[in-house]
Protein backbone atom coordinates (compact mmCIF):
# COMPACT_ATOMS: atom_id res chain seq x y z
CA UNK A 1 0.00 0.00 0.00
CA UNK A 2 1.47 3.37 -0.99
CA UNK A 3 1.50 6.42 1.30
CA UNK A 4 -1.50 8.08 -0.37
CA UNK A 5 -3.69 4.98 -0.06
CA UNK A 6 -2.59 4.53 3.55
CA UNK A 7 -3.50 8.08 4.52
CA UNK A 8 -6.80 7.88 2.68
CA UNK A 9 -7.80 4.62 4.33
CA UNK A 10 -6.67 5.93 7.72
CA UNK A 11 -8.73 9.08 7.33
CA UNK A 12 -11.81 7.09 6.39
CA UNK A 13 -11.33 4.84 9.36
CA UNK A 14 -10.94 7.84 11.67
CA UNK A 15 -14.11 9.44 10.30
CA UNK A 16 -16.02 6.20 10.72
CA UNK A 17 -14.76 5.81 14.28
CA UNK A 18 -15.71 9.40 15.11
CA UNK A 19 -19.18 8.98 13.66
CA UNK A 20 -19.68 5.74 15.56
CA UNK A 21 -18.48 7.27 18.83
CA UNK A 22 -20.83 10.24 18.45
CA UNK A 23 -23.87 8.20 17.40
CA UNK A 24 -25.23 7.73 20.95
CA UNK A 25 -24.70 11.45 21.63
CA UNK A 26 -26.50 12.52 18.47
CA UNK A 27 -29.38 10.17 19.28
CA UNK A 28 -29.68 11.72 22.73
CA UNK A 29 -29.95 15.31 21.48
CA UNK A 30 -33.50 16.76 21.38
CA UNK A 31 -35.08 17.37 18.01
CA UNK A 32 -34.40 20.92 16.76
CA UNK A 33 -36.51 20.84 13.61
CA UNK A 34 -37.25 24.27 12.10
CA UNK A 35 -40.44 25.77 13.42
CA UNK A 36 -42.49 28.81 12.43
CA UNK A 37 -44.33 31.62 14.17
CA UNK A 38 -48.03 30.96 13.68
CA UNK A 39 -49.64 33.70 15.75
CA UNK A 40 -48.88 36.69 17.99
CA UNK A 41 -51.32 37.83 20.65
CA UNK A 42 -51.37 40.80 23.02
CA UNK A 43 -52.66 40.41 26.57
CA UNK A 44 -53.56 43.60 28.43
CA UNK A 45 -54.13 43.51 32.16
CA UNK A 46 -53.87 45.69 35.25
CA UNK A 47 -53.74 43.63 38.45
CA UNK A 48 -51.88 46.57 39.98
CA UNK A 49 -52.17 50.21 38.91
CA UNK A 50 -50.04 49.93 35.77
CA UNK A 51 -51.41 49.09 32.33
CA UNK A 52 -49.37 45.99 31.51
CA UNK A 53 -48.82 44.81 27.93
CA UNK A 54 -47.70 41.21 27.46
CA UNK A 55 -47.01 39.50 24.13
CA UNK A 56 -47.60 35.80 23.40
CA UNK A 57 -45.77 34.30 20.41
CA UNK A 58 -47.20 30.96 19.28
CA UNK A 59 -45.38 28.45 17.08
CA UNK A 60 -46.06 25.53 14.75
CA UNK A 61 -44.87 23.11 17.43
CA UNK A 62 -47.94 22.14 19.49
CA UNK A 63 -47.89 23.65 22.96
CA UNK A 64 -44.74 25.73 22.33
CA UNK A 65 -45.12 29.47 22.87
CA UNK A 66 -43.33 32.29 24.65
CA UNK A 67 -44.16 35.35 26.76
CA UNK A 68 -42.58 38.80 26.50
CA UNK A 69 -43.00 42.19 28.18
CA UNK A 70 -44.00 45.17 26.03
CA UNK A 71 -45.23 47.44 28.81
CA UNK A 72 -45.06 51.19 28.12
CA UNK A 73 -47.84 52.12 30.51
CA UNK A 74 -47.96 55.83 29.59
CA UNK A 75 -48.76 54.98 25.93
CA UNK A 76 -49.92 51.38 26.25
CA UNK A 77 -52.55 51.44 23.49
CA UNK A 78 -50.02 52.53 20.89
CA UNK A 79 -47.81 49.55 21.74
CA UNK A 80 -50.79 47.19 21.35
CA UNK A 81 -51.43 48.64 17.90
CA UNK A 82 -47.77 48.36 16.90
CA UNK A 83 -47.69 44.66 17.81
CA UNK A 84 -51.07 43.64 16.41
CA UNK A 85 -51.18 45.73 13.25
CA UNK A 86 -47.52 45.86 12.21
CA UNK A 87 -45.23 43.30 13.86
CA UNK A 88 -47.66 40.38 13.78
CA UNK A 89 -48.20 40.31 9.98
CA UNK A 90 -44.47 40.95 9.48
CA UNK A 91 -43.46 37.94 11.60
CA UNK A 92 -46.01 35.23 10.81
CA UNK A 93 -44.24 32.31 9.12
CA UNK A 94 -40.75 33.26 10.26
CA UNK A 95 -38.46 31.01 12.32
CA UNK A 96 -38.53 32.00 16.01
CA UNK A 97 -35.08 30.48 16.56
CA UNK A 98 -33.45 33.42 14.76
CA UNK A 99 -33.77 35.93 17.60
CA UNK A 100 -31.03 38.33 16.51
CA UNK A 101 -32.09 38.32 12.88
CA UNK A 102 -35.73 38.91 13.75
CA UNK A 103 -34.77 41.70 16.15
CA UNK A 104 -32.76 43.48 13.46
CA UNK A 105 -35.53 43.12 10.87
CA UNK A 106 -38.19 44.38 13.31
CA UNK A 107 -35.95 47.29 14.26
CA UNK A 108 -35.63 48.62 10.71
CA UNK A 109 -39.06 47.51 9.47
CA UNK A 110 -40.63 50.88 10.31
CA UNK A 111 -37.79 52.83 8.62
CA UNK A 112 -37.90 55.50 11.41
CA UNK A 113 -36.82 53.96 14.68
CA UNK A 114 -35.48 54.40 18.24
CA UNK A 115 -38.79 55.39 19.82
CA UNK A 116 -40.26 53.91 23.01
CA UNK A 117 -43.41 52.63 21.27
CA UNK A 118 -41.55 50.58 18.68
CA UNK A 119 -38.87 49.46 21.13
CA UNK A 120 -41.44 48.15 23.60
CA UNK A 121 -43.38 46.39 20.85
CA UNK A 122 -40.16 44.74 19.66
CA UNK A 123 -39.29 43.82 23.24
CA UNK A 124 -42.57 41.96 23.68
CA UNK A 125 -41.73 39.72 20.75
CA UNK A 126 -38.00 39.48 21.49
CA UNK A 127 -38.44 38.38 25.12
CA UNK A 128 -41.05 35.85 24.00
CA UNK A 129 -38.52 34.38 21.54
CA UNK A 130 -36.04 33.92 24.40
CA UNK A 131 -38.76 32.16 26.38
CA UNK A 132 -39.32 29.83 23.43
CA UNK A 133 -35.59 29.25 23.05
CA UNK A 134 -35.26 28.33 26.73
CA UNK A 135 -38.18 25.93 26.50
CA UNK A 136 -36.71 24.24 23.44
CA UNK A 137 -33.35 23.91 25.17
CA UNK A 138 -34.91 22.79 28.44
CA UNK A 139 -33.04 25.57 30.27
CA UNK A 140 -33.84 28.81 32.10
CA UNK A 141 -32.90 31.85 30.02
CA UNK A 142 -29.94 32.81 32.21
CA UNK A 143 -28.27 29.52 31.20
CA UNK A 144 -28.49 30.57 27.54
CA UNK A 145 -26.50 33.69 28.47
CA UNK A 146 -23.62 31.68 29.97
CA UNK A 147 -24.96 30.61 33.34
CA UNK A 148 -24.69 32.19 36.77
CA UNK A 149 -22.02 34.63 37.88
CA UNK A 150 -23.81 34.85 41.26
CA UNK A 151 -26.49 32.88 43.07
CA UNK A 152 -29.11 35.67 43.18
CA UNK A 153 -29.61 39.36 42.48
CA UNK A 154 -29.18 41.79 45.38
CA UNK A 155 -32.19 44.13 45.56
CA UNK A 156 -32.80 47.63 46.79
CA UNK A 157 -36.08 48.47 48.47
CA UNK A 158 -37.97 51.79 48.53
CA UNK A 159 -38.39 53.85 51.69
CA UNK A 160 -40.25 57.15 51.83
CA UNK A 161 -42.10 59.42 54.20
CA UNK A 162 -43.37 62.95 54.73
CA UNK A 163 -40.96 63.47 57.63
CA UNK A 164 -37.35 62.43 58.16
CA UNK A 165 -38.50 60.18 61.00
CA UNK A 166 -40.96 58.40 58.73
CA UNK A 167 -38.23 57.75 56.16
CA UNK A 168 -36.00 56.43 58.94
CA UNK A 169 -38.74 54.10 60.23
CA UNK A 170 -39.37 52.78 56.71
CA UNK A 171 -35.67 52.05 56.23
CA UNK A 172 -35.50 50.21 59.54
CA UNK A 173 -38.43 48.02 58.53
CA UNK A 174 -36.60 46.96 55.36
CA UNK A 175 -33.39 46.36 57.28
CA UNK A 176 -35.28 44.01 59.58
CA UNK A 177 -36.24 42.00 56.49
CA UNK A 178 -32.60 41.57 55.52
CA UNK A 179 -32.16 44.32 52.94
CA UNK A 180 -28.72 45.82 52.50
CA UNK A 181 -29.63 48.56 49.99
CA UNK A 182 -32.53 51.01 50.42
CA UNK A 183 -33.55 54.05 48.42
CA UNK A 184 -34.62 56.99 50.59
CA UNK A 185 -37.15 59.52 49.27
CA UNK A 186 -38.65 62.51 51.08
CA UNK A 187 -42.21 62.89 49.83
CA UNK A 188 -43.53 65.91 51.71
CA UNK A 189 -46.14 68.17 50.19
CA UNK A 190 -43.48 70.86 49.89
CA UNK A 191 -40.09 70.12 48.40
CA UNK A 192 -40.75 66.42 47.79
CA UNK A 193 -38.67 64.45 45.36
CA UNK A 194 -41.52 63.49 43.02
CA UNK A 195 -43.69 66.56 43.35
CA UNK A 196 -45.73 67.58 46.33
CA UNK A 197 -49.13 66.33 45.18
CA UNK A 198 -51.38 69.29 45.88
CA UNK A 199 -50.85 73.01 46.46
CA UNK A 200 -52.58 76.01 47.98
CA UNK A 201 -54.58 77.72 45.19
CA UNK A 202 -54.71 80.90 47.27
CA UNK A 203 -50.91 81.18 47.08
CA UNK A 204 -50.73 80.07 43.43
CA UNK A 205 -53.98 81.29 41.81
CA UNK A 206 -52.55 81.09 38.27
CA UNK A 207 -51.73 77.36 38.36
CA UNK A 208 -54.16 74.75 36.93
CA UNK A 209 -56.08 72.82 39.62
CA UNK A 210 -54.47 69.48 38.63
CA UNK A 211 -50.95 70.83 39.28
CA UNK A 212 -48.40 68.92 41.35
CA UNK A 213 -46.16 71.61 42.72
CA UNK A 214 -42.40 71.02 42.83
CA UNK A 215 -39.89 73.59 44.11
CA UNK A 216 -36.34 72.63 43.04
CA UNK A 217 -34.53 75.09 45.33
CA UNK A 218 -36.31 73.72 48.42
CA UNK A 219 -35.66 70.18 47.25
CA UNK A 220 -31.87 70.56 46.89
CA UNK A 221 -31.64 72.09 50.37
CA UNK A 222 -33.90 69.47 51.98
CA UNK A 223 -32.36 66.23 50.69
CA UNK A 224 -28.88 66.68 52.26
CA UNK A 225 -30.61 67.41 55.60
CA UNK A 226 -32.56 64.17 55.24
CA UNK A 227 -29.40 62.14 54.68
CA UNK A 228 -27.67 63.80 57.60
CA UNK A 229 -30.56 62.71 59.80
CA UNK A 230 -30.46 59.16 58.39
CA UNK A 231 -26.72 58.73 58.85
CA UNK A 232 -26.87 60.19 62.37
CA UNK A 233 -29.59 57.69 63.29
CA UNK A 234 -28.64 54.65 61.19
CA UNK A 235 -24.90 54.96 60.77
CA UNK A 236 -23.01 53.86 57.67
CA UNK A 237 -23.69 50.13 57.84
CA UNK A 238 -26.57 50.32 55.35
CA UNK A 239 -26.28 51.30 51.67
CA UNK A 240 -28.55 54.29 50.93
CA UNK A 241 -29.67 55.44 47.48
CA UNK A 242 -31.64 58.42 46.20
CA UNK A 243 -33.52 59.39 43.02
CA UNK A 244 -33.72 63.03 41.88
CA UNK A 245 -35.82 61.99 38.86
CA UNK A 246 -34.18 64.58 36.59
CA UNK A 247 -36.01 67.53 38.15
CA UNK A 248 -33.24 70.04 38.81
CA UNK A 249 -31.03 72.24 36.65
CA UNK A 250 -27.31 71.87 36.01
CA UNK A 251 -26.16 74.24 38.75
CA UNK A 252 -28.43 72.59 41.29
CA UNK A 253 -27.05 69.19 40.29
CA UNK A 254 -23.51 70.40 40.96
CA UNK A 255 -24.59 71.67 44.37
CA UNK A 256 -26.50 68.53 45.35
CA UNK A 257 -23.84 66.08 44.18
CA UNK A 258 -21.27 67.83 46.37
CA UNK A 259 -23.65 68.20 49.31
CA UNK A 260 -24.38 64.44 49.30
CA UNK A 261 -20.72 63.35 49.44
CA UNK A 262 -20.44 63.15 53.27
CA UNK A 263 -23.33 60.66 53.38
CA UNK A 264 -21.69 58.10 51.07
CA UNK A 265 -24.63 57.12 48.87
CA UNK A 266 -24.52 53.80 47.00
CA UNK A 267 -25.77 55.82 44.05
CA UNK A 268 -27.57 59.03 43.16
CA UNK A 269 -30.10 58.36 40.42
CA UNK A 270 -31.00 60.48 37.39
CA UNK A 271 -29.76 63.92 38.50
CA UNK A 272 -30.42 65.34 35.00
CA UNK A 273 -32.72 64.54 32.04
CA UNK A 274 -31.39 62.60 29.02
CA UNK A 275 -31.51 65.76 26.91
CA UNK A 276 -28.64 67.11 29.03
CA UNK A 277 -26.23 64.15 29.01
CA UNK A 278 -23.41 66.41 27.78
CA UNK A 279 -23.30 68.03 31.21
CA UNK A 280 -22.34 64.77 32.90
CA UNK A 281 -18.70 65.53 32.12
CA UNK A 282 -18.86 68.58 34.41
CA UNK A 283 -20.94 66.75 37.00
CA UNK A 284 -18.51 63.83 37.19
CA UNK A 285 -15.54 66.14 37.70
CA UNK A 286 -17.37 68.01 40.45
CA UNK A 287 -18.51 65.19 42.76
CA UNK A 288 -17.47 61.76 43.98
CA UNK A 289 -21.08 60.74 44.65
CA UNK A 290 -21.74 57.63 42.48
CA UNK A 291 -24.16 58.43 39.65
CA UNK A 292 -26.83 56.18 38.09
CA UNK A 293 -28.41 57.25 34.81
CA UNK A 294 -30.56 55.99 31.97
CA UNK A 295 -34.16 55.28 32.99
CA UNK A 296 -35.47 57.22 29.98
CA UNK A 297 -32.80 56.15 27.47
CA UNK A 298 -34.02 54.69 24.16
CA UNK A 299 -30.92 54.04 22.08
CA UNK A 300 -27.11 53.72 22.25
CA UNK A 301 -26.47 57.30 21.13
CA UNK A 302 -27.68 58.39 24.57
CA UNK A 303 -25.29 56.22 26.58
CA UNK A 304 -22.14 55.63 24.52
CA UNK A 305 -20.38 58.86 25.51
CA UNK A 306 -21.20 58.84 29.23
CA UNK A 307 -20.25 55.18 29.57
CA UNK A 308 -16.97 55.14 27.66
CA UNK A 309 -15.86 58.36 29.35
CA UNK A 310 -16.90 56.91 32.72
CA UNK A 311 -19.08 59.88 33.63
CA UNK A 312 -21.54 57.54 35.37
CA UNK A 313 -21.18 54.54 37.67
CA UNK A 314 -24.43 52.65 37.00
CA UNK A 315 -26.48 52.20 33.82
CA UNK A 316 -30.16 52.30 34.64
CA UNK A 317 -32.20 51.53 31.53
CA UNK A 318 -35.66 49.98 31.31
CA UNK A 319 -35.07 46.81 29.28
CA UNK A 320 -38.27 46.86 27.24
CA UNK A 321 -37.63 50.54 26.50
CA UNK A 322 -34.42 49.64 24.62
CA UNK A 323 -35.86 46.60 22.84
CA UNK A 324 -35.54 43.61 25.13
CA UNK A 325 -33.09 41.12 26.58
CA UNK A 326 -30.61 41.06 23.69
CA UNK A 327 -30.05 44.84 23.62
CA UNK A 328 -29.69 44.73 27.41
CA UNK A 329 -27.02 42.02 27.16
CA UNK A 330 -25.10 44.08 24.59
CA UNK A 331 -25.34 47.17 26.80
CA UNK A 332 -24.06 45.30 29.86
CA UNK A 333 -21.12 43.94 27.84
CA UNK A 334 -20.33 47.43 26.54
CA UNK A 335 -20.34 48.84 30.07
CA UNK A 336 -18.17 46.13 31.67
CA UNK A 337 -14.68 47.25 30.55
CA UNK A 338 -15.45 50.81 31.67
CA UNK A 339 -16.36 49.75 35.20
CA UNK A 340 -20.00 50.81 34.79
CA UNK A 341 -22.37 48.45 36.60
CA UNK A 342 -25.97 47.55 35.81
CA UNK A 343 -29.01 48.67 37.80
CA UNK A 344 -31.95 47.88 35.52
CA UNK A 345 -35.15 49.85 36.06
CA UNK A 346 -37.64 47.60 37.90
CA UNK A 347 -40.84 49.41 38.91
CA UNK A 348 -44.44 48.22 39.00
CA UNK A 349 -44.98 49.34 35.39
CA UNK A 350 -42.79 46.44 34.36
CA UNK A 351 -44.50 43.06 34.16
CA UNK A 352 -43.18 39.97 35.98
CA UNK A 353 -41.88 38.84 32.57
CA UNK A 354 -39.84 42.04 32.29
CA UNK A 355 -38.51 41.53 35.80
CA UNK A 356 -37.52 37.96 34.92
CA UNK A 357 -35.51 39.27 31.97
CA UNK A 358 -33.69 41.72 34.23
CA UNK A 359 -32.86 39.00 36.75
CA UNK A 360 -31.53 36.73 33.98
CA UNK A 361 -29.05 39.47 33.05
CA UNK A 362 -28.27 40.19 36.70
CA UNK A 363 -27.22 36.57 37.23
CA UNK A 364 -25.23 36.20 34.01
CA UNK A 365 -23.37 39.54 33.79
CA UNK A 366 -20.18 40.09 35.77
CA UNK A 367 -20.77 43.85 36.07
CA UNK A 368 -24.10 43.57 37.86
CA UNK A 369 -24.52 46.33 40.42
CA UNK A 370 -27.97 46.24 42.03
CA UNK A 371 -31.57 45.48 41.02
CA UNK A 372 -34.61 47.61 41.78
CA UNK A 373 -37.24 45.68 43.68
CA UNK A 374 -40.94 45.42 43.08
CA UNK A 375 -43.04 42.98 45.11
CA UNK A 376 -46.10 42.00 43.07
CA UNK A 377 -49.45 41.86 44.85
CA UNK A 378 -51.68 38.78 45.05
CA UNK A 379 -53.76 39.59 41.92
CA UNK A 380 -50.54 40.00 39.88
CA UNK A 381 -49.23 36.69 41.18
CA UNK A 382 -52.58 35.15 40.29
CA UNK A 383 -52.25 36.34 36.68
CA UNK A 384 -48.51 35.70 36.36
CA UNK A 385 -48.05 32.21 37.76
CA UNK A 386 -44.46 31.69 38.85
CA UNK A 387 -43.43 35.23 39.87
CA UNK A 388 -39.81 35.24 40.98
CA UNK A 389 -38.99 34.44 44.60
CA UNK A 390 -37.71 37.27 46.82
CA UNK A 391 -36.08 36.37 50.11
CA UNK A 392 -33.79 38.24 52.50
CA UNK A 393 -33.33 41.08 50.01
CA UNK A 394 -32.36 38.79 47.12
CA UNK A 395 -34.30 37.81 43.99
CA UNK A 396 -33.88 34.31 42.56
CA UNK A 397 -34.44 33.22 38.97
CA UNK A 398 -36.85 30.42 38.20
CA UNK A 399 -35.09 27.18 37.34
CA UNK A 400 -37.82 26.08 34.92
CA UNK A 401 -37.17 26.37 31.15
CA UNK A 402 -37.57 29.85 29.66
CA UNK A 403 -38.80 32.47 32.12
CA UNK A 404 -40.62 29.86 34.19
CA UNK A 405 -43.67 32.14 34.25
CA UNK A 406 -47.08 31.31 32.82
CA UNK A 407 -49.66 34.02 32.09
CA UNK A 408 -53.19 32.94 32.99
CA UNK A 409 -55.15 34.60 30.20
CA UNK A 410 -58.55 34.05 31.78
CA UNK A 411 -57.49 35.55 35.11
CA UNK A 412 -55.84 38.45 33.27
CA UNK A 413 -59.32 39.40 32.03
CA UNK A 414 -60.44 39.90 35.64
CA UNK A 415 -58.20 42.97 35.84
CA UNK A 416 -58.93 45.16 32.79
CA UNK A 417 -57.31 48.50 32.24
CA UNK A 418 -58.93 51.57 33.75
CA UNK A 419 -59.90 53.36 30.54
CA UNK A 420 -60.67 56.57 32.44
CA UNK A 421 -56.94 57.08 33.02
CA UNK A 422 -55.24 55.67 29.91
CA UNK A 423 -51.82 57.00 30.94
CA UNK A 424 -50.10 58.85 33.76
CA UNK A 425 -51.27 62.42 33.19
CA UNK A 426 -49.36 63.74 36.19
CA UNK A 427 -46.03 63.60 34.33
CA UNK A 428 -47.26 66.56 32.29
CA UNK A 429 -48.75 68.45 35.23
CA UNK A 430 -45.84 68.79 37.66
CA UNK A 431 -44.87 72.44 37.70
CA UNK A 432 -42.68 75.04 39.34
CA UNK A 433 -44.48 77.84 41.20
CA UNK A 434 -44.33 80.01 38.04
CA UNK A 435 -46.17 77.33 36.04
CA UNK A 436 -43.16 75.92 34.18
CA UNK A 437 -43.37 72.19 33.46
CA UNK A 438 -40.87 70.01 35.31
CA UNK A 439 -39.22 67.26 33.26
CA UNK A 440 -39.71 63.84 34.88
Amino acid sequence: MNRRHFLKSGSLAALAATAYSQAPLMAALPSMEPIKITDIKVITTSPERAHLVVVKVETSEPGLYGWGCATFTQRALTVVTAVEEYLKPFLIGKNPDNIEGLYQSMYVSSYWRNGPVLNNAISGVEMALWDIKGKRAGMPVYQLLGGKARFAADLYAHASGSTFEQVEDSIRSWMEKGYRHIRAQFMSRRGGSYGSGGFDPNKHPNLPPETRLFEPDKYVRTIPKMFKHLRDKLGFGIHLLHDTHERINNAQALYLGKALEPYELFFWEDPLPPEEVNFFKQLRSHTTTPIAMGELFNNPNEWIDIVQNQYIDFIRVHLSQIGGLGPGRKLAAFCEPYGVRTAWHGPGDNSPIGHAAGIALDLACQNFGIQEQHIFNEPAQEVFEGCLKIENGYCYANEAPGWGIEVNEEKAKKYPWDRETPFDYHWGETRKPDGSIIKP
